[in-house]
């Protein structure tokens, strides 16, 4: 049974679905999906047997139940929303969905019932501030981060507007019998200027997050207190090739599976790549893998579930560009590009449960 690939089309108001062979990388078309409002973020349930897709243009969260035998989608049911959704991410048990609203400058968290699909009613909301870009629960599902942009209205194409963000990362305890989050203490973790972290992960076996910070164009690693909940800054290292001095900012981070290396997406209009980098074992500590050249804008991209692949999306190209991982140094071999459409701002790889 091949994998599944999942590409959402914000401007064209659909999910195009793909099978993915694990062995080669090859994408075959299987369908295209309606899917009205802007599909723009995309999560997938620990089971693995239901697709999220918050929406952008019609604010709200739609739950699919992915069929085992082909991939296919069905509508289990819609969530409307106030805001449009920037961030999803089901709680390590999939009871509950933890969501970050960039405009609304506020986090959430849903209900998820037992055929998968997201309840309408608030467990609980957090106010941020605007310029919230994600949360997700740690691996003991008892914590969460709220990275917060240094610029808001940020867009890459454009000259800076300078619009302040809030440029931080809050802390909060998570509790996963209610779905209740709390304040941490501290609450805050100060960046530098124009810093800007905006998306994160954790490391699959060591006490380490990973942040990519969109204005500073760098990734930081923090040490997690598993005990507190707490971050603590080891480093940060540039996600940009040297001499590199076009308008740049860094969008998603992702792991392999086995912890052994990190990709970081560099966003611009001429020069987009994704930078590489190797993962110490026992540290955690990064070094630099070398860059590959991309579509432009690759605001959305992911990793198949065995680790050997990387697909990313040129949200200014309407293409996906396909590439191979080595095993042994983490350096990306193009394989293909395939036009799938306009504007797509959401790429979510898995395998059939």
């Amino acid at each position: 049974m091949p994998d599944m690939l999942y590409v959402g089309l914000q401007d064209d108001d659909k999910i195009a679905v793909f099978a993915l062979d694990g062995d080669r990388g090859e994408l075959t078309k299987r369908a295209d999906v309606a899917a009205s409002g802007g599909p723009s973020v995309m999560a997938i349930s620990p089971d693995r047997n239901t697709l999220y897709v918050g929406y952008r243009a019609q604010p709200s969260i739609a739950s699919y139940r992915i069929d085992p035998a082909n991939g296919g989608l069905s509508l289990l049911g819609t969530a409307v929303q106030a805001d449009a959704p920037t961030f999803l991410a089901p709680d390590r048990t999939g009871r509950h969905m933890l969501c970050a609203y960039y405009q609304g400058g506020y986090v959430a968290v849903y209900p998820i019932a037992a055929d998968g699909s997201i309840g309408a009613a608030v467990v609980d909301t957090q106010k941020t501030a605007v310029g919230a870009h994600a949360i997700a629960a740690d691996p003991s599902n008892r914590f969460a981060f709220v990275p917060h942009i240094a610029r808001v209205q940020d867009n890459v194409l454009e000259p800076p507007k300078n619009n302040p963000g809030p440029n931080v990362i809050l802390q909060y305890r998570f509790d996963a019998q209610t779905g209740r989050l709390s304040p941490n203490t501290p609450h805050r973790v100060e960046q530098g200027d124009l810093v800007g972290p905006r998306h994160y992960i954790h490391h699959p076996s060591l006490d380490v997050v990973y942040f990519s910070n969109e204005q500073g164009c760098s990734v930081t690693a923090y040490r997690l207190d598993p005990a507190s909940g707490t971050l603590s800054s080891v480093g940060t290292t540039s996600t940009l090739p040297a001499g590199h001095s076009e308008r740049t900012t860094c969008s998603q981070i992702h792991l392999t599976p086995s912890g052994r290396y990190l990709y970081v997406g560099n966003r611009a209009a001429n020069g987009s790549s994704i930078a590489a980098f190797a993962v110490d074992p026992a540290t955690g500590q990064l070094t630099a893998g070398g860059h590959t050249q991309t579509e432009a804008v690759p605001s959305a991209f992911c990793l198949d579930p065995a680790g050997h692949f990387l697909f990313a999306a040129g949200t200014a190209s309407g293409r996906l560009a396909s590439y191979r991982i080595n095993q042994q140094t983490g350096a990306l071999t193009p394989l293909a590009v395939a036009e799938v459409g306009q504007r797509p701002a959401a790429v979510l790889a898995t395998r059939l449960g």
